[in-house]
């Protein structure tokens, strides 16, 4: 498993965070996202070998947000 953060354009209130965790949560692989507001981030524990960080930027941006690789 690997953990890391990244930055994500667009985020500006609880309900942004909530859809941003729920998105990539739904990612076979990821184990636990968690966003936070107040440095525009989030933090994914995933298995790399079941998602990669391109297939969590697609499908940030697909729910309107830019997630920053």
């Amino acid at each position: 498993m690997k953990t890391k953060t990244f930055k994500v354009n667009g985020m500006a209130c609880d309900h942004c965070r909530t859809k941003v965790e729920k998105r990539l949560s739904c990612l076979v692989g990821v184990e636990k996202a968690e966003a936070n507001l107040s440095d525009k981030s989030v933090t994914v524990t995933y298995d790399d070998e079941l998602t990669k960080p391109e297939y969590m930027k697609k499908a940030v941006d697909e729910i309107g947000y830019d997630l920053q690789l």
